[in-house]
């Protein structure tokens, strides 16, 4: 395996975006490892909060997000997936797949010691971190889910999804910014369409946003199909505290809030809520409110010690 890292000063004066880079290296599943970048910001000593992004994103989404967060008292890691962001980024279409961003997340998890934490998924963070849930859910106090599902192959995709997959295999140039930006209800700068650009220099560096859209399991024979089986069969049971945050303008994902509340125990007698004026990045269309409803989440539901 051989993987690019983008160089850092293509991620100088973002705008909105100052945090201090960390970095941690993971196994590869192959013959390196890989360096993981993550943002930890708010006090040592505070609930951890862990944001996971989608495609094609990077933790740059989070940006309106953390500093609610932290101003709440809240310790909040948010890393960047395999292939993303400052993290690093093989380079061949093969080397990425379903089980091996389970695998990377975890072993980031392990890495820095990530216990009891709060989730909050959204896009592939969700197919990732769903599955880590159904894996390890000693490691997860609380869950919330935005625009994401766990699927199985066995129900049928949203038409929605077919026309971003064939896009994203046949554009010769994969257009990061004017991805975000289009799956988005309010306004994207150019400014900011040109900071989720910043990870990718050219085409070299988006084999794993390449990659993506063909990994997730649209049909029974899918290889992710089965180990989501399982990891279904735990959320089944899992009683902690799991919210629902969607937007209300997300044509992939709608409907799949309902599925979730009515498959996870821990779902009921929550407070979902359905952001309005907001597109499948929720995140960059109103993360203020995001984290103010994340806050709310947190202190509504003390960790078990304190119940």
């Amino acid at each position: 395996m051989r993987a690019l890292r983008t160089p850092d000063e293509r991620f100088r004066d973002l705008p909105g975006y100052a945090f201090e880079p960390h970095y941690v290296d993971v196994p590869s599943g192959d013959d390196i490892a890989l360096r993981i970048h993550y943002i930890d910001e708010g006090p040592r000593d505070g609930e951890v909060v862990l944001l996971l992004h989608g495609e094609p994103s990077w933790a740059y989404l989070y940006r309106n997000v953390i500093p609610v967060l932290t101003a709440a008292g809240l310790r909040v890691i948010a890393p960047d997936l395999v292939g993303f962001g400052r993290s690093d980024k093989p380079t061949e279409r093969e080397d990425y797949t379903y089980q091996r961003h389970v695998d990377w997340m975890l072993g980031f998890m392990e890495a820095i010691d990530l216990q009891r934490v709060t989730l909050f998924c959204q896009d592939w963070g969700g197919l990732i971190g769903l599955r880590l849930v159904g894996e390890e859910p000693h490691r997860f106090e609380r869950v919330a889910a935005g625009n994401t599902f766990l699927p199985t192959g066995d129900q049928p995709m949203p038409e929605a999804f077919f026309a971003w997959r064939t896009f994203s295999q046949t554009v010769p140039v994969l257009p990061i910014g004017f991805i975000v930006k289009s799956g988005c209800a309010r306004e994207v700068t150019p400014e900011i369409m040109a900071a989720y650009d910043a990870p990718f220099p050219d085409e070299s560096y988006k084999s794993g946003a390449r990659a993506f859209p063909a990994l997730v399991p649209a049909s029974p024979e899918d290889p992710a199909c089965e180990p989501n089986r399982r990891a279904w069969k735990t959320l089944e049971s899992f009683e902690r505290p799991f919210v629902t945050l969607f937007a209300d303008s997300d044509p992939i994902t709608r409907g799949a809030d309902r599925v979730l509340q009515a498959r996870i125990p821990g779902a009921k007698g929550q407070e979902h809520r359905t952001l309005e004026r907001t597109g499948h990045f929720l995140q960059e269309d109103d993360g203020e409110a995001l984290g103010r409803y994340l806050v709310d989440f947190v202190k509504r539901n003390p960790p078990v010690a304190a119940r």
